[in-house]
């Protein structure tokens, strides 16, 4: 029992940082019907900056104040990460809007490869740690043979998870944003002869995913303490999983879908071998979507004839 709340733990946290990352695939695809397979990259980069900045203001404020160090990180991390999405935005993907549906698509795939043989170049091959950051824990389970505990970073994790989620379901529902956003995700023609700016709404869209990236980046740095060029692709994947499986174009569901993959890949981790998480979750994924294709709590398309 003991090893399975810890592990429960564990994947609740793993599933949160999933679950960031997959709003942003799920709120672009809802809006463009596009699959920015970059997202996963702008994550990698995020965290990036945000071990830049880290070192930058640690080494200011000095190691003793490293929350409100973190709380400044987070903020840039945010600002710059969202400045590159919106570029790539207007660079890479609005040229081709109204082009052949597999171009955008392409374009991403390229962004992608930019992105990660950028960050090679500019920071090394090498993984980049950081100073151990957070690692007091509460107590939960007093037990001599395994106790359970979990840890200050992985509250703030499932907490900001939480508290954003909320956040931006509540921008989408309830704001004339979102109102614009809801519209272009049914009919970008029709919103755009009512008078919405669809560009600026598609282009907002952007900068709301890079952000939700960035706070992902900034947690995973937290939570592992270790960043790599290449560690964009395989979150990516797996984000991009979360969100068919919890429901595309349901913000909801791509937090839900997160969770589940966090907690397959740490169960199956815990209970048979870390060799095969990855299959598990993708096996997990193929199996629901013969069920329920529109995913966990996605909508069924209705095509108008």
């Amino acid at each position: 029992m003991e090893v399975f709340v810890q592990q429960l733990i564990n994947g609740l946290t793993l599933g949160s940082i999933y679950g960031l990352i997959a709003i942003g695939y799920t709120m672009v695809f809802g809006i463009i019907g596009m699959v920015n397979f970059a997202h996963g990259d702008v994550f990698m980069l995020s965290a990036f900056i945000a071990l830049i900045f880290f070192m930058l203001i640690s080494a200011w404020l000095g190691a003793g104040l490293i929350i409100l160090s973190l709380f400044f990180v987070l903020i840039l991390a945010m600002f710059f990460t969202s400045l590159w999405n919106w570029t790539i935005e207007r660079v890479a993907y609005r040229p081709l809007r109204g082009s052949f549906r597999l171009a955008p698509l392409i374009s991403a795939i390229g962004m992608s490869i930019f992105l990660m043989n950028f960050v090679q170049v500019v920071q090394g091959p090498r993984n980049k740690p950081t100073p151990p950051m957070l690692n007091k824990s509460i107590l939960l389970i007093d037990s001599a043979t395994y106790p359970v505990s979990i840890s200050y970073k992985q509250i703030i994790i499932i907490v900001s998870t939480i508290v954003l989620l909320a956040a931006f379901w509540f921008i989408v529902q309830k704001t004339s944003l979102g109102r614009a956003q809801r519209a272009c995700e049914q009919d970008r023609k029709m919103a755009s002869l009512l008078g919405i700016d669809v560009d600026r709404t598609i282009s907002i869209t952007f900068v709301m995913g890079a952000a939700l990236a960035a706070v992902a980046g900034v947690m995973y740095l937290v939570l592992y303490g270790v960043v790599s060029f290449h560690d964009g692709f395989v979150p990516g994947v797996k984000a991009f999983t979360a969100a068919v499986l919890g429901g595309i174009g349901s913000l909801p569901g791509a937090v839900l879908g997160g969770l589940l993959i966090g907690l397959i890949e740490v169960m199956w981790s815990a209970y048979f071998t870390i060799d095969y998480k990855d299959v598990a979750a993708f096996c997990i994924l193929a199996v629901v979507l013969v069920f329920m294709p529109s995913g966990i709590l996605g909508r069924p398309e209705v095509e108008k004839v």
